[in-house]
């Protein structure tokens, strides 16, 4: 008797820890039960992927979403929009909302806004201070929870753990990877007066890449003598590429769609307080040395780093402007065309966007296409040619920096434990996300 399934994508080219080649994927119980030829099983539902290419579901380990507190830029609900129009299937958030989210009720809290109201699936990062050092033990192991995230170098919100003693005490009481926005706080002050009013090019000069390497090499220092796992966010600079090449025994890498795809002066010009983040877009020489990362496989996963503001923030005279920029629902667009442009191949984007995130997080049940795990697809064709636009965002913030670009590769549907979410730019079954977990949590 044939087998029948809940769903099967049928007729689509598949990518996964396997390689490429035609295939089916059958999904049973929101998990994956067949990849082959199904052509005489059933289902209750049928996807015809003719012409497409089926990715494992996307997940992006870094997005702000800014609720609570900031909901004027962005909240749960309208930043997991564009997680699904993106293509993307589970986003790991960041502490530095209002309040931060730096204690179990803080945690609970975001996890109670977000069940049923988010469309994607989440985990959410602690962040750590000097006053909850000693509890991240604890904090780290509550399901739900992606892990700490540490900011060494002052960015948006008030998270802040600048001296090594600090940073020292987060490691020593930390069990999981940690992940770190690293740039040296020391430095960032003696060159804050470096700034240009009204000039976002002086920003790389205030943020320069010493600021940065000099942060990382101190982080794998502390990591190295207490034996703990790091993950260095958003990496900008050639050097640190480098040197993290060297350390991979503790520490893993992230890079970003913007440092891959923008470059400074020029980015700066075109778009002024709209292409200011932190850390910032660096020139040609650094964006080449983060490319390199990709190619020799130093950088483990993509993040978008999405972190919107409204436009009248933007058009602040610099300094007075924020940092950050939209970018989960560009990550895939983008990334595309780089594979289309030849800088590199769709294994090495799925492994940077979800074999990466799983085997650095220790995602339990999700982040590869085998049977057994979550049923998460994301299903691009690689042929579409679209211009990506203001108007295409679901962020409440309304913009993106990469307004007028051609993206060669567009996300084509988005399914999430098996339930297509989003097919061909239209949400199609709403707010239906849960929970990641965790493989060191599962025995809390």
């Amino acid at each position: 008797m044939p087998e029948t399934y809940d769903l099967i994508v049928r007729g689509g080219e598949v990518v996964n820890h396997a390689g490429r080649g035609m295939a089916d994927v059958g999904i049973k119980d929101g998990k994956f039960a067949a990849i082959g030829d199904l052509g005489q099983a059933s289902a209750g539902e049928v996807f015809d992927a003719t012409g497409l290419t089926v990715m494992p579901g996307v997940i992006d380990t870094q997005v702000h979403f800014r609720e609570p507190g900031l909901e004027w830029k962005e909240d749960l609900e309208t930043g997991s929009q564009c997680a699904v129009l993106g293509g993307v299937v589970a986003v790991f958030e960041m502490p530095n909302t209002e309040p931060t989210t730096t204690d179990p009720d803080s945690l609970a809290d975001k996890l109670r806004r977000a069940k049923h109201r988010m469309h994607c699936d989440h985990a959410f990062y602690v962040g750590g201070t000097h006053a909850n050092a000693a509890y991240l033990g604890e904090l780290e192991r509550l399901p739900g929870c992606c892990g700490v995230k540490v900011f060494m170098g002052a960015s948006t919100g008030a998270l802040l753990i600048e001296d090594d003693e600090g940073v020292e005490q987060v490691l020593r009481h930390i069990n999981r990877r940690a992940a770190f926005h690293s740039e040296d706080e020391y430095r960032l002050a003696e060159r804050r007066p470096l700034a240009r009013t009204g000039d976002w090019t002086s920003h790389p000069e205030v943020r320069d890449a010493q600021s940065a390497l000099q942060s990382t090499h101190r982080l794998v220092g502390l990591a190295q003598k207490l034996g703990k796992r790091i993950h260095v966010l958003h990496v900008t600079t050639k050097e640190e590429i480098e040197y993290l090449a060297a350390h991979k025994d503790v520490a893993s890498v992230e890079v970003t769609p913007q440092h891959l795809t923008l470059e400074g002066p020029e980015a700066y010009e075109r778009l002024k307080g709209f292409a200011q983040m932190n850390p910032p877009i660096r020139d040609h020489y650094h964006r080449m040395g983060i490319w390199a990362g990709v190619a020799n496989g130093v950088a483990d996963v993509l993040g978008s780093d999405h972190a919107p503001h409204t436009r009248e923030e933007k058009a602040r005279p610099y300094p007075a402007s924020p940092s950050g920029m939209p970018g989960v629902q560009t990550l895939l667009p983008l990334m595309l065309t780089h594979v289309a442009e030849g800088r590199l191949s769709l294994e090495r984007l799925v492994d940077l966007t979800s074999h990466g995130a799983q085997r650095i997080f220790n995602i339990a049940d999700k982040g590869r296409m085998a049977v057994g795990y979550d049923g998460d697809l994301t299903i691009v064709d690689l042929k579409a040619r679209r211009t990506i636009t203001h108007e295409q965002m679901a962020t409440r913030s309304g913009w993106t920096p990469f307004d007028g670009m051609e993206a060669k590769g567009w996300p084509k549907a988005t399914i999430i434990r098996g339930k297509v979410v989003m097919r061909d730019d239209e949400i199609v079954l709403r707010s239906q996300g849960e929970a990641v977990r965790f493989l060191e949590t599962l025995a809390t």
